[in-house]
């Protein structure tokens, strides 16, 4: 298409070039710029270009161009608009999707840009504003539709307006009624009430009562009375009458319309394919209540002008239902158009350049307007972040048949890729517990295995009051936050399960299940110490990959090859997982193009092989659709410019991320429907319906309202005082309208802080690695550099935590013969200690910081001193300080011992013993173990342990018999 500046209007030179709202309203047929004070506020009498501009994560800048016209605007103007939208289109490159919005029918993406809805005033441009503040409140009516967005109209304030199926808001001067018809759905009256909420801080500064009234209620509540009586009293309502607007649209059979010369003729086809769309030409697809506008990419712009006029007058002919006019541009049409066809490729064959949009932006840098925003900008390059607290307690179990085995701790980061796994991470949230539950089905597993994995699992979420986040994830798809739980994990080929076995001897495979003592290799991959996997691949050159490091082994000869893409980070990443799969051997590094003739031997020989990195799907921009489940067919409708208030206690919603999706279910689905969440996840992916081609083994999670993990509440701005509310959506709802605020509800502070794998700003004390488990006395054979055997050194401390136990949680000990006082001073000057280290010497990353006792001498156990004046409060106070001896002690915990309780052995302490200990507390027989004792028994320390829960306390002690 070619641009002029003639074509251009000038005052939308620059427009679209951030994200967010432009708004021009037609006057005197030119575009006038409407302030943001002003954006939400429409006149009947006006029409108006809107434009929202959208900052996709891929870097670009994505144009939705709206013209609204207001039922009394005139068709002048009207057509003004419509022209001008495509001169925006134009300035903007020519690829934005242009809608025609009439009042009263307005599509729900433009109804989303203005929640909670729109209510356009009397007047216009041509006949001067009306300031409603400075007129005397008038008694308004109005009528809400609308589950999602609100399409609120006026209605005559009269008894004959009300009906059974449809929501009113009657707006008094002192008081706001919201009368729900029995008809009306808990989500509609839900969303009415922000209508509600609207009117009651525009038109009221906030300052007025209001009341909800139910259709068929008796007269004796009052504010029903209340509310009948401005109707004259009360009198039963007449059953719906059907308005035009209510009329079903008839069926219309869908026609294309060829656009030449400003004449619209039909176009003869059997059935509608992408092959009849020519792009020197514009088409018009007439479907009844949608008319779509298809603007070939080498036509002009008179010509989509003349296509925009041939469609307004299309819709304008008699008998004619409301439409909606949506223009698209070759090269992107949306799902809906795509859609309407019967057949459409995946990839047009055609030349979508920069050109036009470049033509634009070099015709406005002329005239020294900043153009940044018309060109693609870089996208945005963020590491991945796992979104999960990363010092949990994992598990994990081995699936065979129909049985689940737990496996021991240093196996449960070791996968085969014929088997299928059930884990379970339990890890602080805000206020308890929270867990997440999950499948992990191997490429090569059976779906009998599959089956029981996810039935075993289900079973477990329900033992658990449905409350986990539960997952299903294919190998080759895992998400971040799994690599981060597991922190180092290691695919294996073949299988150890009786599926696996049974399904290889009946297809006569090959059984190529790992084998210490075979050739085999891997390749790692990850981001670092906390996010490192090694998948075992063919063991050929061809698997090689310029971009990766591998271990190549045949039973004590090993390989470390590398790359000639990758990092220093790479490679002592090699080092991190040589030590899981071979560890205590000399491995031979190779260099890629320096190998020896061993190392080729042992791939069978060089081949060629690619450079190319395994890229993971990058994450894409989320959307949120509601779902109705019937029957097994699955319907959903987007929820544009989605928030946390859009998910509604009644309903299941698809938050639909392209590389994951989350089904999230609120709290008052039902039963029945909640068991259906997996499958209403499955039945998406299969779907497509972006037409994103999703992946079907794309992870699938389903999240409990009130249970979400910060993984799916980071799509949003997340108020979980929301979800802790009882009641439906409207019981809810109304309770925030009324109280004018959310209710706070006591939440006991989190226990420890949440570190997302490791990154936080702050050093993580509290974290250690949960993924490796070293030999004090090992040997090391392998040359590293400086800083990676810092960091290596948190994995090779003795005291490292064992997989299946909780993190500690640092706290300060101290024995109970010291007073307050002391305490206090010891406190400050162990703070003081320990800020001084952190200058001396910062810990290296994830290192390990054990609890330290605090023993005081007993010089410093004095009574209590007079009271100091303030003559003397500073000097005493130093001497109090230099008088306290802190030592640090390495054995952590030792402070217990100094409670004065007796110790006993282990053998005498727990129930079944045969010679029990006398006189002690039989609620709390852990107290009376030795420090060294209880770390052995319980894999850690006391002051951890008296930090878990209390639920898990007495789990552990029952496994140790001590409860």
């Amino acid at each position: 298409m070619s641009v002029s500046m003639r074509d251009l209007d000038e005052v939308f030179q620059g427009a679209g070039q951030k994200a967010g709202l432009e708004i021009w309203r037609i006057e005197n047929f030119r575009p006038v710029p409407v302030p943001k004070s002003s954006h939400g506020k429409f006149f009947m009498g006006d029409s108006y270009v809107i434009l929202k501009t959208t900052a996709l994560k891929s870097g670009a800048l994505r144009h939705d161009i709206h013209y609204w016209l207001g039922k009394d605007t005139s068709q002048d103007e009207a057509g003004t608009a419509a022209i001008k939208t495509v001169e925006l289109d134009a300035a903007l490159g020519g690829r934005a999707v242009q809608y025609r919005e009439i009042q009263g029918h307005e599509t729900e993406k433009f109804l989303s840009y203005f929640k909670p809805c729109i209510i356009p005033q009397e007047g216009g441009v041509s006949s001067g504003f009306k300031h409603a503040e400075a007129e005397e409140h008038k008694t308004r009516l109005y009528v809400c539709k609308g589950k999602h967005v609100v399409h609120v109209k006026e209605v005559p304030f009269a008894r004959s307006s009300l009906n059974h199926d449809d929501i009113f808001i009657l707006d008094t001067k002192s008081k706001i009624f919201q009368f729900n018809g029995s008809n009306s759905s808990i989500q509609e009256r839900a969303k009415a009430l922000e209508v509600v909420q609207y009117i009651k801080d525009t038109y009221h500064d906030g300052k007025c009562e209001v009341a909800a009234v139910e259709d068929g209620k008796l007269m004796a509540d009052a504010e029903t009375g209340e509310f009948w009586g401005f109707f004259g009293g009360f009198a039963p309502l007449p059953r719906k009458t059907a308005s035009d607007e209510d009329k079903a649209v008839d069926s219309h059979p869908t026609k294309l319309l060829r656009i030449e010369k400003g004449k619209a003729g039909p176009v003869d086809a059997d059935s509608l394919t992408r092959d009849l769309l020519d792009t020197n030409i514009c088409y018009v697809l007439d479907c009844g209540i949608e008319v779509f506008v298809w603007m070939g990419r080498n036509t002009s712009l008179d010509d989509r002008k003349s296509a925009s006029e041939a469609a307004e007058e299309l819709v304008r002919g008699p008998d004619r239902p409301q439409a909606h006019i949506i223009r698209v541009i070759e090269g992107f049409e949306t799902v809906m158009f795509r859609s309407k066809f019967e057949s459409w490729p995946e990839t047009t064959n055609i030349a979508v350049s920069e050109d036009g949009r470049g033509k634009v932006a070099a015709l406005l840098k002329r005239q020294g307007v900043n153009v940044k925003g018309l060109l693609k900008a870089d996208p945005v390059k963020e590491e991945p972040q796992p979104y999960i607290d990363c010092t949990g307690n994992l598990q994990v179990w081995h699936v065979n048949g129909q049985e689940k085995t737990l496996l021991p701790a240093s196996d449960q980061s070791k996968f085969y890729s014929g088997d299928c796994y059930i884990f379970q991470y339990s890890y602080p949230g805000e206020d308890k517990e929270e867990y997440l539950i999950g499948t992990w089905f191997g490429k090569l597993s059976v779906e009998d295995e599959r089956a029981s994995a996810m039935s075993l699992a289900s079973k477990m979420v329900e033992s658990l009051k449905f409350l986990p986040t539960q997952a299903r994830i294919y190998e080759g798809k895992e998400p971040i936050q799994f690599y981060s739980i597991f922190q180092s994990f290691i695919v294996f080929k073949g299988g150890l399960s009786d599926g696996y076995k049974n399904y290889i001897a009946e297809k006569e495979i090959p059984d190529e299940t790992y084998k210490e003592d075979g050739v085999a290799l891997f390749r790692v991959q990850g981001t670092g110490p906390d996010n490192m996997q090694a998948i075992q691949v063919e063991a050929a050159a061809s698997s090689l990959n310029s971009s990766y490091c591998y271990i190549l082994h045949s039973d004590s000869t090993v390989f470390t090859w590398s790359g000639n893409l990758t990092s220093a980070n790479d490679q002592e990443l090699v080092e991190r997982q040589l030590d899981l799969i071979k560890p205590n051997i000399q491995s031979k590094t190779q260099k890629e193009g320096a190998e020896s003739e061993q190392f080729w031997g042992l791939l069978g020989g060089k081949s060629e092989y690619p450079s190319q990195k395994i890229v993971k799907d990058a994450e894409s921009d989320p959307h949120l659709f509601s779902c109705h489940f019937s029957k097994g067919n699955l319907k959903v409708t987007e929820i544009y410019n989605f928030t946390q208030d859009d998910l509604m206690t009644e309903d299941i919603f698809i938050l639909d991320c392209q590389s994951e999706i989350f089904v999230w279910v609120g709290q008052q689905v039902d039963s029945k429907n909640r068991v259906h969440a997996l499958t209403i996840g499955e039945k998406f992916l299969e779907r497509d319906f972006l037409l994103e081609k999703l992946s079907l083994e794309a992870p699938v999670y389903i999240v409990m309202e009130g249970s979400e993990p910060p993984f799916f509440t980071r799509f949003f701005t997340w108020d979980s005082g929301k979800f802790s509310m009882i009641g439906n959506s409207f019981q809810r709802k109304l309770t925030l309208v009324k109280n004018g605020s959310t209710p706070t509800v006591d939440k006991p502070k989190r226990r420890t802080p949440v570190s997302y794998g490791g990154r936080s700003s702050v050093p993580d004390k509290n974290q250690r690695s949960r993924s490796m488990s070293f030999s004090p006395d090992r040997v090391r054979v392998r040359g590293r550099s400086p800083a990676f055997n810092a960091l290596a050194a948190t994995f090779e401390n003795p005291n490292a935590r064992n997989l299946s136990t909780p993190p500690p949680v640092v706290r300060k000990l101290y024995p109970r013969s010291v007073t307050p006082d002391s305490a206090k001073l010891a406190s400050k000057s162990a703070a003081i200690a320990a800020l001084t280290a952190t200058f001396e010497q910062p810990p290296p990353a994830r290192e390990v910081i054990m609890p330290r006792s605090v023993k005081v001498s007993p010089e410093a156990i004095k009574p209590k001193p007079k009271p100091e004046t303030n003559d003397n409060k500073e000097n005493s106070m130093s001497s109090r300080i230099e008088s306290l001896t802190i030592q640090e002690d390495v054995k952590e915990g030792e402070a217990e011992d100094d409670e004065g309780l007796p110790i006993y052995p282990y053998e005498r302490l727990k129930i079944s013993s045969t010679d029990p200990a006398a006189e002690i507390d039989v609620t709390k027989r852990e107290t009376y173990l030795s420090s060294e004792e209880f770390r052995e028994k319980f894999g850690m320390g006391k002051d951890a342990f008296y930090k878990l829960p209390k639920w898990k306390q007495n789990k552990l002690k029952m496994a140790l018999q001590l409860f």
